[in-house]
């Protein structure tokens, strides 16, 4: 596609970034004695990586450029040793250092990649690296601290931490994940920034020491304060299966993923590794890697779609260190820093924009990027169903920018017809107006099951005391005249609900008719909420009010209801009260229903 053509684009590093990550760490020539870095039985010799980082004149701030320019030649002797070794002889070494964190044998694989000499893999075993580490010193954090901060830069400037692996151990760490001054490991290679010839081995082969000298320095710790290290549980997927729309991935589609990789504009040619093996990935049921890989290629190619049709191609490269990087969050934004429309969900098409939001942003979705940048999701049971829905919308983009003469036979194909077409009608799943239709409907099946409840007393008993609340009759009355009023905006059929009929005996009768007609309430509200935008701001506050007055009903209907205690008076009282509100709010047409209709009405008579 035209708007993403042009120049071949070799790395999305800018000039700065990509010589302090690819060229400052090797202009020392120095060669350094492993031995000093490190002991014949694992021990990492901490002064050795401390005494090379440097700071700035005014105190503890660093000197990040410098930092790596005399830590290259130690992480090369690092690089170096590492190779030296042979798998076995690497665990013997090393692998008591990582039970410390919750993923151990993920530091085999990265062995297994650096051995392999894949750069792709390599970046891809950094990546999950970082994941996990972060993990870990949250683990290590509430030890001391109460609330884990959320950021990884946050954490790693921690007192709680300094307190537990020294200052000079956590400014190491700054150096390599810490800080966009630094090399900036996790975030270039989280958020696509960073092709795979971006990073050298060596780093990755640093980190996998740094971490095993972090579990020697714990272990001292845990050793001196009589304490034990308590991993948090993983954090399941919210919502997943709202979010399942297409079929299972099939050889069909992995062979049409292959094939459009290597000829759709999406792509940049520097990372077609990354997608070569999200496929490999897939295939070998490493449905994590997959998925990981996945996420960072499309936000590097949605940001360069982003700086092009947004006329912005400086964004498409990683931002100096006083500039924000253009990630995802900026990328969905529906407005520019400047305030002005982005262009990109009008290009890109509501259903690919919701998808995205669903997968990635809403609080009521899987949040898929965020639980394994953090290290929040468990790796190894980690769902086929979440790679097989991405990896599916991700052959769906590339087609978009696909020539039809390139891959016409592909398109023409029944299967990939299907898997557009769904694409084409998403509509979100975790947009809180759905997850509250999920809740009516929820709820309104559970008041169908009242009649089969046990009654608290019996129901002669129950109808006689009724038979003399005069509240209790206001509130039938009430009940009737708003479910009159409120079945007229019933789109498409004639509501039969009347009063209380058909509903359980009169121990719950009054309480399940007032709940349904709160349901028909917010249901009709909610096939009816854009109409929203036509209130000014002093309606919405007061609207919101309304619907904060029904929230506190539930509430204390709740408390007076529960198991503990039964106050049945009170509970009439306030189903009276809430009543009688909704009467005068619906009397004055200060609904969205009203409003719909009205607009409505009006396009109808125009």
């Amino acid at each position: 596609m035209e708007i993403l053509t042009g120049d071949p684009i070799t790395t999305c590093l800018s000039p700065l970034v990509h010589d302090l990550i690819c060229n400052l760490g090797f202009e020392l020539r120095e060669k350094c004695d492993i031995d000093s870095i490190v002991t014949q039985n694992g021990e990492v010799l901490w002064k050795a990586i401390t005494d090379r980082v440097r700071y700035a004149e005014s105190g503890r701030s660093l000197d990040y450029r410098e930092s790596v320019r005399l830590l290259g030649p130690v992480c090369e002797a690092i690089h170096l040793h590492t190779l030296s070794l042979t798998r076995a002889q690497f665990e013997m070494k090393y692998s008591p250092w990582f039970q410390w964190t919750a993923y151990p044998e993920l530091f085999l694989e990265i062995f297994d990649a650096l051995e392999g000499l894949h750069s792709a893999a390599i970046s891809l075993g950094v990546m999950k690296l970082t994941s996990c580490l972060e993990r870990a010193l949250g683990d290590v954090f509430l030890l001391i601290g109460k609330e884990c901060p959320f950021l990884l830069r946050d954490l790693l400037a921690s007192a709680e931490l300094a307190q537990v692996f020294g200052h000079a151990a956590m400014d190491v760490l700054k150096v390599f994940i810490g800080s966009p001054c630094g090399l900036n490991l996790r975030n270039i290679l989280w958020h696509g920034f960073a092709a795979p010839q971006d990073i050298p081995p060596k780093y990755c082969s640093a980190m996998l020491l740094l971490t095993a000298g972090l579990g020697q320095l714990l272990k001292s710790y845990l050793h001196q304060t009589k304490v034990t290290l308590a991993h948090r549980p993983f954090v399941p997927l919210t919502n997943l299966e709202d979010v399942i729309v297409f079929p299972g991935v099939t050889y069909e589609v992995l062979s049409a993923v292959e094939n459009t990789t290597m000829n759709s504009a999406f792509v940049l040619k520097a990372m077609l590794p990354y997608w070569e093996l999200a496929v490999a990935k897939f295939k070998a049921h490493r449905f994590a890697d997959c998925t990981m890989l996945l996420l960072s290629q499309l936000e590097a190619g949605l940001r360069r779609l982003f700086a092009a049709v947004n006329k912005c191609p400086a964004r498409l490269l990683t931002a100096e260190s006083t500039i924000l990087y253009t990630t995802f969050d900026e990328i969905l934004a529906k407005h520019l820093n400047d305030g002005s429309i982005s262009r990109l969900p009008h290009f890109l098409g509501e259903p690919a924009m919701e998808f995205l939001w669903d997968f990635l942003n809403y609080q009521e979705g899987p949040r898929i990027r965020d639980r394994l940048s953090h290290g929040e999701i468990n790796l190894r049971e980690f769902p086929r169903e979440a790679a097989s829905q991405l990896l599916t919308f991700s052959l769906v983009l590339l087609l978009r920018f696909t020539e039809e003469d390139t891959l016409s036979e592909l398109k023409e194909e029944a299967g990939i017809q299907l898997l557009v077409s769904l694409a084409e009608g998403y509509r979100s799943r975790c947009h809180p107006a759905f997850q509250l239709q999920k809740q009516v409907l929820s709820c309104e099946e559970s008041l169908r099951m009242w009649d089969v409840l046990p009654l608290p007393e019996e129901p002669q008993q129950e109808a006689a005391r009724l038979e003399d609340n005069s509240e209790a009759h206001a509130c039938n009355s009430l009940i009737s005249k708003i479910l009159c009023e409120l079945c007229r905006h019933v789109p498409g059929s004639t509501c039969a609900v009347g009063g209380s009929d058909g509903l359980p005996p009169e121990s719950i009768r009054l309480l399940s008719a007032g709940l349904y007609l709160v349901l028909l309430l917010l249901a009709l509200e909610l096939v009816s909420v854009h109409a929203v935008l036509g209130k000014s701001t002093p309606e919405r506050q007061h609207y919101l009010r309304f619907l904060k007055l029904i929230l506190q009903y539930t509430e204390n209907l709740a408390a007076y209801t529960n198991q503990e205690k039964n106050k049945w008076n009170e509970a009439i009282s306030l189903t009276h009260a809430v009543l009688l509100r909704i009467w005068t709010f619906s009397e004055k047409k200060q609904m969205l229903m009203h409003l719909a209709k009205n607009s409505t009405n009006q396009v109808d008579t125009s």
